[in-house]
């Protein structure tokens, strides 16, 4: 049966702020107003805030006085910069630059292996970045919340860096990794504090500490940043924080074995059906081949789910591939949704146990089984040698039957992420099928991996690497007692950390993503000028170079 007009998707939505819907229809009047190339980046209006004493409801007149006219059109754009500059406080202006308690300019021991004092130091200048990404929010955030989009939370951040100007869920994983290396303890076990914060207001860690991202979260890796601090510094204080989003209700499918076991596993999903408000523009252009409202309502809600996803956008949430208009992110069980949620599960595990709850431990040592079993029934192919997303057949809803054709055969440097867990990288002889079959993969490249082998225009696909992918996959390779893994491992990391020297270089920037097809190329691709900064490429940087060094002899100049 066709969907009427009337027809609407029943899914859950958590509501916005009064202020972010207002800034909506200022980001539309200005993408309206200013010529195409000159076009303004849409999420800089949805991060402004209102200016004192002006309320939201006085604004909003001079608004609708300024565009009563016009009824849709453009406005000058000299009438409409007046006005942001008379009513708004600039986007980012609310967030205040704070000097680290913990930062040290050379801390004792740092990169020790670190020979080549070129890489050296480089490396020092790297570790002196946290500095510049260490912010906190204003006390006038706490004060009068509904004057803006960024939230209150209590301790300092570090944020990614450029149009990123607030913390994010799973870029702080990798930031806290750096900053185990940089020992900067205070500051990483704050940037924990925060997130909790904002479970404790919203029942899980939200994408960004920001208004108009309440409606999703992000890739589930809270525990594992309790676990990172407490594998280095010994310190219990944060264990009892160890609970987290555990993606049930919707998040949650069942997937049938042929020998009729119900395999329990997740899948992302946005509690949110209209234009992401810090792209909306974008959104509803996208949207504008649909003719009915559910269908955009479902379009919107994939896009929302795949910002979720952390890997927004690429072809592995797209039904039929470059498409953008085929985006179904919530019919894919991703294999590295999983496998954030197995590592959950034993650090938890591993951290109740610490704490002497054995009982809990033992439960989610369990869960954990579950799910393990899961990964070699719904998401290994023997024949690839990798572990495959799974396209669901139905809405998710109910529980449906494993089909071998339903397993997305692309290859994506999310299929080798199940390496990263230490119950699965200690298996020497799945290692060596896995080590074989990357190899094979078209996935490595000169200056890392590929996240793809699509050049879709979309910025987690080719010709882009991305830091957390890397580290994750070298991480597990490097863990394996397999020579081949961990000599594969080592390459893959120098690389990485080559690439990003030679970008440094040339730019003065370390950047989001790295075109990995060359060596020394920034990415790109995606739906906003490539970014620089930047927190999370910080973290694997340090990691990296802490983990293998850098002999006096091996040069890192191309």
């Amino acid at each position: 049966m066709l969907d009427s007009d009337t027809d609407t998707d029943s899914g859950p939505v958590v509501a916005t702020t009064k202020l972010v819907t207002f800034l909506q229809r200022v980001q539309h009047t200005a993408l309206r107003s200013y010529p195409k190339k000159q076009t303004p980046d849409p999420k800089s209006y949805i991060d402004l805030s209102l200016k004192r004493p002006y309320s939201l409801s006085t604004i909003e007149s001079a608004f609708d006085d300024l565009t009563s006219e016009s009824h849709d059109q453009p406005v000058p754009v000299e009438t409409l910069e007046k006005f942001v500059k008379e009513y708004f406080d600039g986007a980012g202006e609310d967030l205040l630059h704070h000097e680290p308690v913990d930062f040290v300019s050379d801390p004792s021991g740092f990169l020790s292996n670190v020979e080549n004092e070129e890489v050296r130091e480089w490396a020092r200048e790297v570790h002196g970045l946290w500095r510049n990404l260490s912010c906190r929010v204003s006390d006038l955030v706490r004060e009068s919340a509904d004057r803006h989009t960024l939230l209150p939370l209590p301790e300092p951040v570090i944020i990614p860096g450029s149009r990123f100007r607030e913390v994010y869920y799973w870029d702080s994983y990798w930031v806290i990794k750096g900053l185990m290396t940089s020992q900067m303890f205070t500051t990483a076990k704050g940037l924990v504090t925060n997130l909790m914060s904002l479970v404790e207001t919203y029942g899980y860690a939200l994408n960004g500490a920001r208004a108009y991202y309440t409606n999703r979260s992000q890739p589930p890796l809270l525990s594992s940043m309790v676990y990172e601090i407490y594998n280095v510094t010994k310190d219990e204080e944060l264990i009892e924080y160890c609970y987290v989003f555990l993606f049930v209700g919707k998040h949650k499918v069942v997937i049938r074995d042929a020998n009729g076991y119900d395999h329990v596993l997740s899948r992302y999903y946005a509690m949110w059906n209209k234009p992401r408000p810090e792209s909306s523009v974008f959104d509803e252009e996208s949207a504008s081949g649909f003719s009915t409202m559910l269908e955009k309502q479902r379009f919107h809600r994939d896009i929302a789910t795949a910002a979720e996803s952390g890997c927004d956008f690429s072809t592995r949430w797209m039904r039929d591939p470059p498409n953008f208009t085929t985006m179904a992110t919530t019919s894919v069980v991703p294999v590295d949704l999983n496998v954030f949620l197995l590592k959950m599960e034993l650090d938890i595990a591993f951290m109740m146990k610490v704490s002497g709850d054995q009982n809990g431990s033992d439960r989610f040592v369990k869960a954990s089984k579950a799910r393990e079993k899961a990964f070699q029934t719904v998401f290994w192919n023997e024949k690839a040698g990798q572990w495959l997303d799974y396209w669901l057949s139905s809405s998710g809803e109910e529980s449906e039957t494993w089909k071998a054709e339903n397993q997305n055969t692309n290859v994506f440097a999310s299929n080798f992420a199940p390496i990263w867990i230490n119950s699965i990288n200690s298996d020497e002889n799945l290692v060596k099928k896995v080590v074989t079959a990357l190899k094979n993969s078209g996935l490595i490249a000169p200056a890392g991996i590929l996240t793809s082998l699509t050049n879709s225009g979309q910025q987690w696909d080719s010709p882009n690497g991305w830091a957390p992918q890397q580290e994750m996959i070298v991480t597990g390779l490097g863990r394996s007692s397999v020579k081949e893994a961990k000599e594969m491992a080592e390459d893959i990391a120098r690389r990485w950390i080559k690439s990003n020297y030679l970008v440094y270089k040339k730019s003065g920037t370390i950047h989001e993503k790295l075109k990995v097809t060359e060596l020394g190329e920034y990415g790109g691709g995606g739906e906003y000028m490539p970014q620089t900064g930047f927190g999370w490429s910080n973290g694997v940087i340090l990691a990296f170079l802490e983990e293998y060094g850098w002999p006096s002899h091996l040069s890192i100049e191309a």
